[in-house]
């Protein structure tokens, strides 16, 4: 449950970013430009969100599994 709403908040604030981002970079040709321009960068913002939080569990997760280990040098 807890990874499910960090998924879906990271997915959101990348989603917004991008939106931003995307309508300023439109808005310098046009407004059509602007309104397109932040529906794409939402569009891949979600995306980069999505994928930069399931990366950093599954990094998380190997982390944990190699730290079980024991140390060489003991």
């Amino acid at each position: 449950m807890k990874s499910e709403i960090k998924r879906r908040l990271s997915r959101a604030r990348y989603a917004a970013i991008g939106a931003a981002v995307g309508a300023a970079i439109g808005g310098f040709v046009s407004r059509n430009g602007a309104s397109t321009g932040g529906a794409i960068g939402g569009v891949v913002g979600a995306v980069v969100g999505e994928k930069r939080i399931a990366a950093s569990s599954l990094v998380g997760r190997v982390k944990d599994r190699d730290g079980a280990r024991p140390a060489d040098g003991d």
